[in-house]
């Protein structure tokens, strides 16, 4: 079963009321569609840096994200994926202003996830960065994770 690594914009679209800008309410829509079926076909983890994230801000809507998450297992955090998450902002793969951002894909690669899930397009599912992510994990010795949308990881599923 493949493991997929839950990014916090995608608690995010799970928690909470739908959004007044369509666009964001449609992702939200097909996030949760993606959800409730997500833990049947994939091994569905976070980290401490999601959770930590998720209990950021607004402290009801915090409790709301929490609850989503609450029976998600943990990553280990490790030095391993510090020291990723570290070459990834040297090598310009991700803003050095974004470390969190780093943090998020250098456990998922350290770990031996397959996909990481995510609404983030600034910095972790940006196009111009892709290769220079994977490129990254692959000279530092880790298989990259596959990143993505829950859209695009859903529009997949019936093709395996």
């Amino acid at each position: 079963m493949d493991i997929v690594y839950v990014e916090t914009t995608v608690v995010g679209h799970i928690a909470g009321r739908l959004h007044p800008d369509p666009g964001i309410a449609a992702r939200q829509q097909i996030t949760r569609a993606w959800w409730a079926t997500a833990p049947n076909r994939y091994q569905i983890v976070l980290s401490q840096l999601t959770l930590d994230e998720c209990g950021d801000g607004d402290s009801a809507a915090a409790l709301e994200r929490l609850d989503v998450i609450r029976n998600v297992p943990l990553l280990d955090e490790t030095l391993e994926a510090e020291s990723l998450a570290n070459l990834l902002i040297a090598r310009l793969a991700i803003p050095v202003s974004q470390p969190r951002d780093a943090l998020h894909i250098a456990t998922a690669a350290v770990h031996g996830v397959q996909f990481i899930v995510t609404w983030n397009f600034r910095h972790i599912l940006n196009p111009h960065l892709q290769n220079r992510i994977a490129d990254t994990c692959r000279e530092a010795g880790y298989n990259p994770p596959v990143i993505c949308t829950p859209e695009q990881l859903r529009a997949t599923e019936n093709d395996d």
